[in-house]
């Protein structure tokens, strides 16, 4: 089976394929990672930080966040910025990335890995459309926003970039 590391392994190299096979045009570039806090977010977000990336790491639990930003080796924590967002609402979103472009010229690479996954509450269960309609935000619409908001990002800067989706 898979571990997160193996995926977040996979991305930086896909991310680091032509032209250079490297990562030194990303050096010191904006990326965004959803759903950072745990598992696949999580390795994602240290592999690119790790690999000289500046990463803007979004989850609902800035908590956890901080708790990862800590337990990087030093000289990888200032290129590590836990950042607040539930990418199911809208205005979270285009808030974070309005930021992003302020601060730092947009963004080079997003990684949509955010999602919902309940076992517990099955597509044939009665009396759970709330819960069908928390996943459907999260899981398809918080991916339309970011992916929107970044595909904007780099058209606007003419930045040749990647959108990730991991869906799962």
């Amino acid at each position: 089976m898979l571990k997160p590391e193996d995926i977040s392994n996979a991305i930086v190299y896909c991310i680091s394929t032509p032209p250079n096979n490297e990562m030194d045009r990303f050096r010191n570039k904006i990326a965004v990672v959803t759903g950072s806090s745990s598992g696949i977010g999580q390795a994602c977000a240290i592999a690119l930080v790790k690999s000289g990336m500046i990463i803007k790491a979004l989850a609902r639990r800035e908590n956890k966040l901080e708790e990862i930003k800590d337990s990087l080796p030093a000289d990888f924590r200032d290129n590590f910025h836990p950042i607040k967002c539930d990418v199911s609402k809208e205005d979270e979103v285009i808030k974070v990335f309005q930021d992003i472009n302020e601060q730092h010229g947009g963004v080079h690479v997003l990684v949509n890995n955010a999602g919902i996954y309940r076992p517990e509450h099955q597509l044939t269960f009665r009396n759970n459309t709330n819960d069908i309609l928390d996943t459907i935000n999260t899981n398809i619409m918080g991916t339309m926003y970011c992916t929107r908001e970044a595909f904007h990002s780099m058209k606007e800067r003419n930045i040749a970039g990647h959108i990730i989706n991991m869906k799962y």
